[in-house]
């Protein structure tokens, strides 16, 4: 698909941060996510003991916070067994990514590039900070976001698809929507960001590029290796040129 917007992805030049949400779009966490849900639904005889499928957790799981899941799944749940199930589901969770986490491909590629460019950045994400902390632990860039953005950090009700989680990382980035970007997976993450008021790069199969297009995605890839998203980079930050205002949000956060 190709980007629209007036400067491709930028929608006003030269481009000052990158946001990315987590799950799907830095790493391929989706098989220990339904891994970690379906082992636990099935002690429980959810749905009668039927194995979810990973369709289902499409459908209703991904790109939503644990509150957003909890509610669907066990709507007439206390909240104290609401999160004692979610503990031990993000427990489960930690175990088997560690067990073989990867990057979505070209995402190292894309982070020396911004950090080269001088980019202002931030992860934005519904899930937990714990949770969050860990994949990005994983993958190695620790050192590379300035700021963190997790699901619980916008009050009850406020994650995506609200616009909220994006509105705080642009507020304590020091960032305009006119010259960020953000890189999601899922629908409600696309909506999000385009709440916002930021184009959105998402990082969909075929299968759900029409979902991403309907919910307002600029771009649609399928990695950070394509070749129209580096187009679309390189034209919209200009000339390298490291803004001395990342300094000074590094040292502050």
């Amino acid at each position: 698909m190709e980007s629209r917007g007036g400067n491709g992805i930028c929608r006003a030049a030269p481009l000052e941060a990158l946001l990315f949400d987590i799950d799907g779009t830095m790493c391929v966490s989706d098989p220990f996510h339904h891994r970690a849900f379906s082992e636990l639904l099935q002690n429980l005889g959810y749905d009668g003991g039927a194995p979810i499928t990973p369709e289902f957790g499409m459908a209703h799981m991904a790109g939503r916070s644990n509150e957003q899941i909890g509610r669907f799944l066990f709507p007439d749940w206390p909240q104290a067994r609401l999160d004692a199930f979610f503990a031990e589901k993000e427990a489960l969770f930690a175990r088997y990514a560690g067990e073989g986490l990867r990057e979505v491909p070209g995402l190292a590629e894309l982070c020396r590039w911004a950090r080269e460019r001088g980019l202002k950045r931030a992860a934005v994400t519904n899930a937990p900070r714990a949770n969050a902390e860990l994949m990005i632990g994983i993958l190695g860039l620790a050192d590379f976001f300035q700021l963190v953005v997790a699901g619980e950090d916008c009050g009850e009700g406020r994650s995506k698809p609200c616009p909220d989680p994006y509105l705080r990382a642009l507020a304590l980035l020091g960032a305009s929507a006119e010259r960020s970007l953000v890189f999601e997976d899922s629908v409600v993450g696309v909506q999000a960001g385009v709440a916002a008021g930021m184009p959105v790069v998402a990082v969909a199969s075929e299968s759900r590029e029409a979902k991403v297009v309907a919910a307002g995605a600029s771009m649609v890839v399928r990695d950070y290796r394509d070749a129209k998203l580096w187009a679309a980079l390189e034209a919209a930050a200009g000339a390298p040129e490291i803004d001395s205002e990342v300094n000074a949000v590094d040292a502050k956060l």
